[in-house]
């Protein structure tokens, strides 16, 4: 920023001092506000300004113009467009018509005309003197000049950020930023986000800004315009006196009545002439006669517009100075008078004029244009206007700087994390990356926004590590019960000498099932992750209830008798019996819950011709429907007492046979469509494919 102050002052203080019709005071403003940003563009432009304001009086009041060239600069920098040749074309077009249309607009309002005599006698001539052609001519003018200007401008802009090196650049782009910076695409994602915290922030700063902007001003004119007011007032009374001090009052008579011919009448008119000259805002100077009807003239300073009372001649009274009248006609002094009738509005101050006996024989006036001095007020104003635009866009740029990176960027960022961090996933290595996540922002506001960071940080990683505890914990309890439900159906299987790796293969196959189901979209609203892990933990418990069986009934080498088959068929009551005492007193456990209507309901059918309950269709547990078809194949496929092992084919023809009567026929449809994982159980516990 200094660097740029420099070179646009001392390239400025040049062309000023050889009388150019060029600013060249924004070189620097374009290159800052092109590598840094808007408000340290903002800051070189105002400060240019500011300090070519003491061998230009009148650059203070062009502030604003820099301003906008810095803001342009810097837009057309964030949107990469001064990478190409069209965009510097176009940043040259709007700059110059920022510089040369509104700098010259601005010029009319300020000084009644172009900026430079140059720019006026070309205008003149090629547009005339006068008219709208001459003001769009010097509009025309200043455009073209500024197209020189900015060009010039721009040029040397390029030049100096061309020998920036790119390691600088980027600590100069990075400067701003209280953490690890955002890129661009998540700066533009949080916007289409609708992040609510930038958004409010501007509009605060804005409105808080304005309305400040508003009051100071409104107090600024009132007071300007009070103290001018009072100025004014005295310069009048000291008009007044003066005037009444150089008239002979022993000789009013005469200059009534002789006029210009009067002895001394001439001279006393020229040394009031001098007076009403000198008095700044004094409009109307005159010495009249007050009477009870009317006034008597006997001075009158001409002016421009108005060739002025004649001596003796006869002038109304006023409807304003009728309440001081009786006043007036006494010799005394009155208070000033404002009034607004023939002469315009009006700010008048009477002075006694006295003879060498001391009584009052008529009155020195001096009127103050209340006109002109609104003008010169709101001359004042525009001006303070201008120089205030300028200022005002630099507080709210500093303000917004200083909240968007140290506040709503932080605390988006923050809130991003956190929010990323409520919604992770089960696994720890997830937790893990989403506290590491966090970390990386590196929040460094040395305020409480970096203690709520801080303090973020530390919860979540004590977080993580009392989820990686809770994770161990509940492994070791999962490892636990899987070890008490194999146990449990080891000790069922050992004293079933015919079921070979039975629950083995048949918790293979529910795993099948169950995927292929899921693949298919199949029970979407049951087949949660949770649902398919709990029914394939507890699938070995299918046949718990056999631990009633007598040894005689369950290893029976020949086919069982009526009474025997009716006893068998009692495992299922019985295992969901000795499953059910388990759910109550491990309450909650979901595993248990499918295990029990695995026990319980894995030989219903799907017509309703199965036992314990014949329930039929969808009135059958899921987890039993898919139990029903491992259970079957596992049985067709393997060697009995009573019966060899069926061949693959026979089995999977059997299979397709219950389909929609004895099955569930998605699920047959899901297992003969995964025969090849169904191969491979069969090798790995078998030896075979059939």
């Amino acid at each position: 920023m200094f660097l740029g102050i420099l070179l646009n002052c001392v390239l400025a203080y040049l062309t000023w001092r050889l009388r150019l019709p060029f600013y060249m005071d924004t070189p620097g403003t374009i290159a800052v506000s092109a590598l840094a940003g808007s408000f340290p563009g903002i800051v070189t432009a105002m400060a240019t300004n500011i300090v070519c304001s003491l061998f230009n009086p009148d650059a203070l009041y062009f502030s604003i113009l820099n301003v906008l060239i810095a803001l342009t600069t810097s837009w057309f920098a964030r949107k990469d467009l001064l990478k190409r040749p069209l965009g510097i074309l176009g940043h040259l077009l709007l700059i110059s018509a920022i510089g040369g249309i509104l700098g010259t607009c601005m010029q009319w309002l300020l000084l009644q005309g172009p900026q430079f005599a140059d720019v006026a006698h070309i205008a003149g001539v090629l547009f005339g003197s006068a008219g709208v052609s001459y003001f769009v001519g010097t509009v025309l003018i200043g455009f073209v000049l500024n197209l020189v200007d900015k060009g010039i401008g721009i040029s040397a802009a390029i030049l100096i950020l061309h020998f920036v090196p790119e390691g600088i650049r980027d600590r100069i782009r990075k400067s701003y930023w209280k953490q690890t910076p955002l890129s661009t695409e998540d700066i533009r994602r949080e916007k289409k986000a609708g992040r609510s915290l930038e958004r409010d922030t501007s509009v605060m700063l804005a409105t808080v800004a304005f309305v400040l902007a508003v009051i100071i001003s409104w107090i600024s004119i009132k007071l300007y315009y009070e103290d001018l007011k009072k100025q004014y007032s005295e310069n009048a009374q000291n008009a007044a006196r003066f005037a009444a001090d150089i008239v002979d009052g022993d000789r009013v008579e005469d200059y009534i009545r002789d006029g210009e011919e009067a002895e001394g009448y001439l001279e006393t008119k020229r040394l009031l002439t001098k007076i009403r000259d000198s008095a700044p805002a004094v409009e109307y100077l005159y010495v009249i006669r007050v009477g009870s009807e009317h006034c008597t003239a006997i001075f009158d300073v001409e002016t421009e517009d108005t060739p002025g009372w004649e001596p003796g001649e006869l002038v109304p009274i006023e409807e304003s100075f009728e309440p001081y009248l009786e006043q007036l006609l006494a010799g005394d002094e009155i208070e000033l008078v404002e009034s607004n009738e023939s002469f315009g509005w009006l700010l008048t101050v009477y002075h006694p004029v006295r003879n060498s006996a001391g009584k009052t024989v008529c009155y020195a006036g001096a009127d103050v244009s209340m006109n002109y001095l609104s003008d010169y007020t709101g001359d004042f104003l525009l001006k303070a206007l201008f120089i205030f635009s300028g200022f005002f866009v630099l507080v709210v740029g500093f303000g917004l700087t200083y909240s968007v990176f140290r506040i709503v960027y932080p605390i988006n960022s923050i809130t991003a994390a956190a929010k990323s961090f409520a919604e992770h996933g089960q696994g720890i290595g997830e937790i893990d990356k989403k506290v590491r996540e966090m970390r990386a922002i590196k929040v460094h506001t040395d305020d409480e926004v970096e203690e709520l960071y801080a303090a973020l940080c530390r919860m979540e990683a004590d977080m993580a590590e009392q989820v990686r505890e809770l994770s161990y914990y509940a492994d070791v309890t999962s490892k636990m019960q899987n070890g008490l439900i194999i146990t449990m159906a080891d000790m069922v299987e050992n004293r079933d000498s015919d079921t070979g790796a039975h629950v083995q293969k048949t918790a293979a196959y529910v795993h099948i099932i169950l995927e292929g189901l899921k693949k298919k979209g199949y029970y979407p609203e049951k087949l949660t992750p949770r649902y398919m892990v709990d029914v394939e933990m507890s699938a070995p418990l299918h046949d718990v209830g056999k631990i009633n069986i007598p040894d005689a009934i369950l290893n029976k080498p020949g086919k069982l008798t009526e009474e025997e088959y009716e006893i068998m068929k009692t495992h299922t009551t019985a295992g969901k019996k000795i499953l059910e005492n388990a759910i109550s007193t491990v309450e909650g456990e979901n595993y248990l819950k499918e295990a029990r209507n695995m026990a319980a309901y894995h030989h219903e059918r799907w017509d309703g011709k199965g036992y314990p309950d014949g329930i039929h269709g969808e009135v059958i547990p899921l987890s039993a429907r898919v139990m029903a078809v491992a259970d079957v194949f596992d049985a067709l496929t393997s060697p009995r007492v009573y019966k060899p092992g069926f061949p693959l084919e026979k089995a999977l023809q059997i299979l397709r046979e219950g389909a929609g009567t004895q099955f569930d026929a998605k699920c047959v449809e899901v297992f003969l469509e995964a025969l090849p994982e169904v191969k491979r159980v069969l090798r790995k516990f078998n030896g075979t494919d059939a």
